[in-house]
């Protein structure tokens, strides 16, 4: 079993659970401990902690034991929630950096086949392609949602780090990527060539200003993700507690905390990861309330994915030129679907018609023959 790999929570971290609240999220927290292994059965949600940073590039990065993260989450008090959560404890650096990537990948492979959703606290951010890998045996294309200041592209021969771990999911095979979304890129941190490159692969990105401007927008992209990944420098150091490596400009707590909900509240998504963090107790309280929001979110998911039956949707089809764009709205969320219509030749990596999320606003402009780039962008990934 993948689980051996996987070391058991520091004593003083299970006697500070001890005097916690009865009421509090820790003392619900099925935990791995020295004694015994928790019990999966009927868990959802399993936290894992990855004690690797050799993927960051800063040679400042300090070793890793994510004590304060977890005291600070175990310390919250969880909502109304049914789903069960374990933490399963950490993976421990192994001798060579690709040791701990098949670690990982194992364990996600494990996990997300047995519907459980793993939460990765890192680490170095290249651990998402490790997650990544945990997918090739699961006979899916795969969506990634970055939440990043960057794009964190890299030149081929380059070794996978932190900054270059997105260019090793495209180029690598096997070649499972469908999309990949950037949230809360700015603009100096990446040059033209990589935002022109975004483009030429039909991926999406959005800018800092447009999504803190209306978090909502964002909510279609996460809606689409199976693997969501956030980079801590993407969070003002204001808010993010990041003393080491100062950033004046970033989400605040209040933004990355909605889009950790989005995140959650996607029926789509199978696993989540936060790193490039320094490990630091300032830096603790927003880690922890962003896998709070995160957590919230997967108890108040609507299971509007995939859809069983199209009858509790409302259809609207918009005329266009050449043909009809075909709109879904649910009438449980009011949230928005168009039809991305199977088109034959190429690769078809679509193999049938399939739903791409979308706004009102989405379907609003293709009433006036305005219609969506990501509906486009699809429709290319198909065929190339």
């Amino acid at each position: 079993m993948a689980f051996e790999f996987l070391k058991p929570l520091d004593d003083a971290l299970i006697d500070y659970v001890e005097n916690l609240s009865p009421q509090s999220l820790g003392k619900k927290i099925r935990l791995h401990t020295d004694n015994s292994f928790p019990d999966t059965e009927g868990v959802s949600i399993a936290i894992i902690g990855v004690l690797e940073n050799r993927g960051q590039v800063k040679e400042d990065f300090n070793q890793l034991h994510l004590n304060y993260i977890r005291k600070q989450l175990y310390a919250l008090y969880p909502g109304n929630w049914d789903r069960s959560v374990a933490d399963l404890g950490n993976i421990v650096a192994g001798n060579e950096l690709q040791d701990t990537y098949y670690v990982v990948k194992t364990l996600v492979e494990e996990l997300v086949k047995n519907k459980i959703i793993p939460i990765i606290i890192g680490g170095s951010q290249d651990i998402t392609y490790a997650m990544y890998r945990g997918y090739d045996k699961l006979e899916q294309m795969v969506n990634l949602v970055s939440v990043d200041s960057k794009f964190d592209f890299g030149t081929q021969n380059d070794a996978i780090s932190a900054n270059s771990y997105v260019t090793h999911m495209i180029v690598n095979e096997p070649n499972n990527l469908f999309n990949y979304s950037n949230i809360g890129y700015q603009t100096y941190f990446n040059s033209q060539e990589e935002i022109d490159l975004i483009e030429k692969l039909y991926f999406d990105a959005y800018r800092l200003g447009d999504v803190a401007a209306s978090p909502a927008i964002a909510e279609p992209i996460f809606r689409d993700a199976d693997v969501v990944s956030l980079d801590m420098g993407a969070i003002k150091s204001a808010d993010s507690g990041n003393t080491v490596n100062f950033l004046p400009n970033g989400f605040n707590g209040k933004e990355i905390c909605t889009l950790a909900r989005y995140a959650g509240i996607s029926d789509k998504v199978t696993s989540f990861g936060v790193f490039n963090h320094y490990d630091s107790e300032s830096e603790a309280v927003l880690i922890a309330q962003i896998l709070w929001y995160f957590i919230e979110g997967v108890n108040y998911r609507s299971n509007e994915y995939p859809f069983n039956t199209k009858e509790d949707y409302l259809k609207y089809i918009v005329a266009a030129e050449e043909e009809e764009v075909v709109f879904y709205k649910s009438d449980k969320t009011d949230r928005w679907w168009i039809e991305v219509p199977f088109i034959s030749g190429g690769n078809n990596k679509l193999k049938r018609n399939t739903l791409l999320p979308c706004t009102y606003d989405d379907y609003l402009s293709a009433c006036n023959n305005n219609f969506p780039e990501r509906l486009w962008k699809a429709q290319r990934k198909n065929i190339i």
